[in-house]
């Protein structure tokens, strides 16, 4: 384990090497203005192509507009990831993201990126560096001094189309709360409850835990040294591997970042909530160094914006975190548009993912990803009916308004400008869980106030030598 003395040290040395150089001075105007593939649709490269990716990569395809010209795997023998293979058999191969881009650069117009939570950062401003437009799965990255170097990209490279794969930002959940906020029937909003309690891979885990599981037989088809990326090195094992490393502190962000995005994102940005001032964990079942509690409920407060009143938002998760559910709530049904997980159609439970606004005059239920809200009780439901606006339909899913603004043809609905402040509260979330106590931040600096310890974990452990180019942005 990293001491709290070497771990301030060495973070302090990483934010010192912040600065607007490195990798970012190999991009130029001519690779994001090149033409479009000959066919008039993008060149697409998919990075990460197994389990998520491989479901990515079949969203993309029915759109019809882009060419797959390259698949990117650290496993490319995997049983997943020769199942995408199959589908475009004359596509290039490659285990490496950076030999790709050393090879067939000219020939890449757009890239997802599906991996690991903890590998979305390098491989995004790699090709962010060469000029290629962004979609990268959710959460944008696990520090929060990665999102912020992301987000700092964007900016200097505003030709650049980014887009976070939350894909409900896309669909009736975004627009209906658009219209909503916009005609005045959501104002006044002063507290949030956000939930997520279905079962975890990690929940029966020994929250005893003392040291990180023990070495095993790196799989002969698996390039285990590209697939840590910046990361500290750590010997494999298969709990690290597949699914399993959202469980962890080290490679992912738990059921916060998991499920944060499709629960939270219309609030967030049509509240324009930003970064929260406090963050307090008020229960962490089965706390531990290593991986994610059984149970977490974690407060977020945030100040108030112009005319619009603090708004404290409370996220649950664990079987038995249930939040108290306001009067006239009724059932609590799962939406079908909620994709599979892992291949598997998530389950309904006692209560399923969603949240529940609170306003001075309304009360909102939604679930999760593309579910619209309801107005409750059913009483004032009916008595606002005449009230509410035309909601619009939305002209494009996510995954065809991402190709289509690299086409110029739209703009995307959660660029890193608006996804990264998003990605950004979870990641102070975490930090919360991790460390087990409240956090101060100020919004104006981005810093942590009351804790030097918390303050370093925004940039979090070093990358590993041979990476470190990929921080000075």
């Amino acid at each position: 384990m990293t001491t709290r003395r070497t771990f301030i040290r060495n973070s302090a040395l990483a934010t010192s090497g912040v600065a607007l150089s490195g990798m970012f001075t190999k991009v130029s105007a001519s690779s994001y203005n090149r033409i479009i593939g000959a066919n008039g649709k993008v060149n697409l490269a998919h990075i990460g192509i197994g389990n998520r990716g491989g479901e990515i990569i079949g969203d993309f395809a029915k759109t019809q507009l882009a060419n797959v010209v390259a698949l990117c795997d650290v496993d490319m023998g995997a049983k997943h990831t020769q199942a995408t293979i199959a589908k475009f058999p004359n596509a290039p191969q490659f285990q490496d993201f950076r030999k790709m881009y050393d090879k067939m650069a000219k020939d890449i117009d757009a890239v997802t990126i599906a991996v690991p939570d903890f590998a979305h950062f390098p491989i995004t401003v790699h090709s962010m560096a060469l000029g290629k437009h962004v979609y990268c799965e959710k959460p944008m990255a696990r520090t929060f001094n990665e999102v912020e170097l992301m987000i700092k990209a964007a900016k200097k490279y505003p030709k650049i189309v980014t887009q976070m794969g939350n894909q409900g930002h896309s669909e009736g959940n975004y627009f209906q709360f658009k219209a909503w906020v916009e005609a005045g029937i959501i104002k006044d909003v002063t507290k949030i409850t956000a939930h997520m309690n279905s079962p975890r891979r990690w929940f029966g885990w020994d929250t005893n835990i003392k040291k990180f599981p023990a070495a095993e037989p790196i799989p002969e088809t698996l390039d285990w040294d590209t697939w840590l990326s910046s990361q500290m090195y750590h010997d494999f094992n298969k709990d690290f591997h597949y699914g399993q490393w959202r469980c962890w502190y080290d490679f992912g962000m738990g059921a916060l970042g998991d499920w944060g995005a499709h629960i939270l994102d219309t609030a967030h940005q049509f509240l324009d909530l930003g970064l929260p001032e406090e963050v307090n964990p008020t229960r962490l079942d089965g706390h531990n160094d290593y991986f994610y509690p059984m149970a977490s409920t974690i407060e977020f407060k945030f100040p108030a914006r112009g005319k619009m009143p603090p708004v404290v938002v409370t996220w649950y998760d664990g079987l038995d975190n249930i939040p108290k559910l306001p009067e006239g709530f009724g059932a609590s049904k799962l939406d079908s548009t909620i994709p599979t997980v892992g291949g598997k159609q998530i389950q309904a439970v006692k209560l399923n993912p969603g949240k529940e606004i609170y306003s001075k005059t309304l009360t909102f239920k939604g679930g999760s990803h593309a579910s619209t809200l309801s107005i409750i009780p059913e009483e004032k439901a009916k008595e606002m009916e005449k009230k509410l606006p035309v909601v619009p339909k939305s002209p494009s899913n996510h995954f065809a308004n991402f190709l289509l603004s690299c086409q110029g043809k739209e703009k995307t609905r959660s660029p890193f400008e608006i996804a990264g402040p998003l990605s950004q509260v979870f990641c102070l979330g975490v930090m919360a869980q991790r460390l087990g106590r409240k956090i101060v931040f100020d919004r104006a600096t981005h810093r942590i106030k009351n804790d030097a310890f918390a303050d370093a974990f925004l940039t979090g452990i070093p990358p590993r030598k041979g990476w470190e180019d990929y921080y000075k942005i």
